[in-house]
């Protein structure tokens, strides 16, 4: 069969917690042969290990470190644009969405190297199942216009997700059933570790950036989808997606700039993207299959340090975003608009206001970039010869 999930893993500890994904795939049934993986690393890791691994398990794939990601941009005549890949950063996950663009995969699956599938549930055929999902699902909504994907347990662990903005907590959750019929991402959750930013870690006494409070299977209830006109967070350590919402899923160019601003990349790119999923008409589903969050002890003041700059960004950004793109009728169209907004905007009120015009900039880029690879892929197929 060929490949048509393009699987997007940033790596730099642990590239063997893919062998339990495939393993996962062989215990449930699922095609191997429809997965190309795409490896996202440095060039001070062991590439050759990596690609070892790969063959060792029998799985379509492709490494990539900072020269790779270099060359293949050379390669795409699209150097200009290799500054929208950070080094270093979680946001490199952007390479993934490039390559998968350029190679035309139907669907896209991101994963964290700290991760580890539930074994009892089809991890890959779960996310597959999602986006081809119609009928009826409950959809969540709150008078804060934000959405708490851990809601469902929430009065007794009392957590709130990594971007979660603090002015909409304590909010009034209703919930009720409604129809989709065009699910365009699957998000996963997370058991153990959940995904909590620094300042709500050191709240609940841990030091080790971990947090002391964990979740387990029994936290999580229905799958569910957020209600139109609300923001939830999108985590992308375990997210399965359509190609064509690509335009609109940019991750932004964390950690290494002027601001240090850092961990909002796919916060926000998940802020975007619902924001254009509800002007298309489209849906996230969230729930199954969950993941075993496997965040290694490390500083929690080190987290702080890069959240910090963009905290009180975060609390703004979803508004800005919730203003632009009514009237755009794409993917693109509606990233164009909040693009536009972002970079010519006056953020001078806020800390590091800079830092959105900054992105906005890049985001303007990003389209020029999938432009480009398009066009460029257009131009090798070949004219049909005449009769």
């Amino acid at each position: 069969m060929t490949a048509d999930i393009c699987v997007m893993v940033p790596t730099i500890r642990n590239h063997e917690c893919m062998r339990s994904y495939f393993q996962n795939a062989r215990d449930h049934g699922f095609d191997l042969d429809r997965l190309f993986v795409v490896l996202i690393t440095e060039d001070f890791c062991d590439t050759d290990a990596m690609e070892q691994m790969l063959d060792e398990e029998g799985v379509d794939g492709a490494v990539y470190d900072g020269t790779g990601r270099e060359t293949w941009f050379a390669d795409h005549g699209a150097s200009e644009y290799s500054h929208l890949i950070p080094e270093a950063s979680h946001a490199q996950t952007s390479f993934g969405l490039l390559y998968m663009w350029a190679n035309d995969y139907e669907y896209g699956v991101f994963i964290d190297d700290d991760t580890l599938p539930h074994q009892d549930a089809d991890f890959f055929g779960t996310h597959m199942e999602n986006l081809a999902f119609e009928g009826e699902i409950e959809t969540v909504s709150s008078d804060e216009q934000w959405v708490n994907v851990l809601y469902e347990n929430e009065d007794e662990h009392g957590l709130y997700p990594r971007g979660y903005p603090y002015a909409a907590m304590d909010e009034t959750v209703e919930t009720e059933q409604t129809h989709v019929d065009d699910v365009v991402a699957s998000q996963g959750l997370w058991t153990n570790v959940p995904d909590l930013d620094a300042v709500r870690i050191l709240m609940d006494g841990d030091l080790q950036g971990q947090a002391q409070t964990r979740t387990t299977a029994e936290d999580f209830g229905e799958d569910f989808v957020a209600a139109e006109g609300q923001y939830l967070t999108v985590c992308s350590m375990n997210l399965a997606f359509r190609r064509e919402v690509i335009p609109a899923f940019y991750q932004l160019p964390m950690d290494e700039n002027e601001w240090d601003v850092g961990r909002f990349d796919d916060i926000w790119s998940g802020v975007f993207l619902k924001r254009a999923c509800d002007v298309l008409g489209k849906q996230i589903y969230n729930g199954d299959p969950l993941c075993e969050h496997n965040k290694a002890p490390r500083s929690t003041f080190s987290d702080l340090t890069n959240e910090v700059h963009g905290l009180e960004l975060n609390e703004h950004v979803w508004e800005i975003v919730d203003d632009a793109g009514a009237d755009a009728d794409s993917y693109a169209a509606v990233f164009e608009d909040i693009a536009t907004a972002m970079a010519d905007g006056d953020f001078s009120d806020w800390e590091n206001g800079a830092f959105l015009n900054y992105c906005g900039e890049f985001m303007l880029d990003w389209l020029a970039c999938l432009d480009e690879l398009e066009n460029a892929a257009t131009e090798q197929v070949p004219a049909a010869a005449d009769d």
